[in-house]
């Protein structure tokens, strides 16, 4: 698709999961490599495009479930954004609760991570907006 003939109102959507383990107070990141849409995309929450079929909350816990093998609840929307490397991405950010599993290698993954939400500045690539930032600092 020719994204120049669109001035607004289109994008790509992806659900991303910050996952939340309560009881070790930390977070999950993915690392991806060869990324076909963000070259500059390393580490990432998990997560994914979803289809039209289901509900987005739907289609995130199916990707957390196939990239890292977590089962997880997805509680809120935490924050919505385009990113200054693609302005035709559209992320949606949810806070994900672990439910269940151990965690491992999936699809698209090379590593996974269970890190401090304010280690998250040190793996990211690409940016990472301020109220994201503000909120990871609440998880602390």
């Amino acid at each position: 698709m020719d994204w120049t003939n669109f001035d607004r109102g289109v994008f790509l959507v992806n659900v991303l999961g910050i996952i939340y383990n309560l009881k070790t107070k930390k977070i999950l990141i993915g690392k991806r490599v060869n990324d076909p849409h963000i070259t500059e995309l390393s580490w990432c929450f998990p997560g994914g495009r979803p289809a039209y079929e289901e509900e987005l909350e739907h289609y995130l816990k199916l990707e957390i479930k196939k990239k890292t093998g977590l089962k997880v609840d997805v509680n809120e929307i935490i924050f919505a954004k385009t990113y200054p490397e693609k302005k035709e991405f559209l992320s949606i950010y949810y806070l994900c609760k672990l439910v269940d599993g151990r965690g491992k290698i999936g699809d698209k993954f090379v590593e996974i991570k269970w890190i401090k939400p304010s280690e998250v500045q040190k793996y990211f690539t690409t940016s990472i907006a301020p109220e994201i930032l503000d909120f990871l600092k609440t998880l602390n």
